[in-house]
């Protein structure tokens, strides 16, 4: 069975991944550690879990968990290498498929932006989506899905 894993504090494509999951009849995980309050969607596919506060806290509920049957949808390049080093699938939230072919260069980029930040010259977070990344999201999730759905 394909889950799909929210990490879910600053996912702004949850309603996408309920639509697809609903769709292919697939269950759904959203994992927060309730920082900032989830409602849940009132559907029989997805469950909702909260973790402990801290630093990746959620992102290690989730990698202990994933299998190389599902997908998780995250913007946290580090949690998407330890779901890819699982042979999962991992996906941001603009519809950017993470591999093996670019996770590294993401780490790398991912350390270059902080050091940046702690130098006080680059700040602040990704605007809001627009409809068309939220599309290319939606067209993303459906392909690596029906990609896992086919191994099975």
């Amino acid at each position: 069975m394909v889950t799909i894993y929210i990490d879910g504090d600053a996912c702004p494509v949850r309603e996408e991944v309920y639509r697809v999951a609903d769709r292919l009849a697939l269950d759904v995980v959203v994992v927060s550690n309730g920082s900032r309050p989830i409602r849940p969607p009132g559907r029989a596919n997805v469950t909702m879990v909260t973790v402990a506060a801290g630093p990746d806290i959620a992102d290690d509920w989730i990698a202990e968990r994933i299998t190389a049957s599902d997908c998780c949808v995250t913007n946290d390049i580090p949690l998407a290498s330890r779901c890819l080093a699982k042979g999962a699938r991992a996906l941001s939230p603009t519809g950017h498929r993470w591999t093996q072919d670019n996770i590294g260069s993401a780490l790398a980029g991912r350390e270059i932006s902080r050091h940046l930040r702690e130098l006080g010259v680059a700040g602040g977070g990704p605007p809001p989506l627009t409809k068309a990344e939220k599309s290319k999201f939606l067209s993303a999730l459906d392909t690596e899905v029906q990609a896992l759905l086919r191994r099975k």
